[in-house]
């Protein structure tokens, strides 16, 4: 019994305060786990989308049912300024106005810079970027109708 002016917990009020926070960590900490690298998985994937969508547009921007020369299997890129087609400029035909491209205006039918006017006497081509960033954390390889292929997701 606490004398008068004492104060402070019994020994079973701390007791029964163990026991529940006991009981709380039981239920916690397997759900914290179940959830711990959902968020990477989930980044991936979205990745991936979004380069698949990039790619589309791209690929409609430009007129092309097919990528001549896409980035195959086992090569791999991070780098969107040469994916998914580094096909050569001579190679590229006409841009979207009609217009002959020109060496200058760079190799390939990318996601990052690219050029989307071809040979018409402007020193400055207009470069259009279908993804935010330059580098992303994943692989990526591509089929000729533009079907991407993500090989790493960079959150290995």
């Amino acid at each position: 019994m606490p004398k008068r002016g004492e104060k402070g917990f019994t020994l079973i009020e701390l007791l029964i305060v163990v026991a529940i926070l006991g009981v709380l960590a039981a239920v916690v900490i397997p759900n914290v786990g179940r959830f711990m690298g959902a968020g990477q998985e989930e980044a991936a994937e979205t990745e991936l989308s979004n380069i698949q969508t990039a790619v589309v547009s791209m690929m409609t921007d430009n007129g092309l049912s097919k990528l001549d020369t896409p980035v195959p299997e086992g090569s791999d890129t991070n780098d969107m300024h040469v994916f998914p087609d580094t096909t050569a400029a001579a190679d590229k035909g006409t841009d979207p106005d009609g217009v002959d491209y020109i060496a200058s205006d760079g190799a390939g039918f990318v996601l990052f810079e690219h050029d989307i006017i071809g040979g018409d006497g402007v020193d400055n081509a207009t470069l259009v970027n279908y993804v935010a960033v330059r580098y992303t954390k994943g692989t990526y390889w591509c089929d000729d109708d533009g079907t991407v292929h993500q090989e790493s997701t960079g959150y290995d």
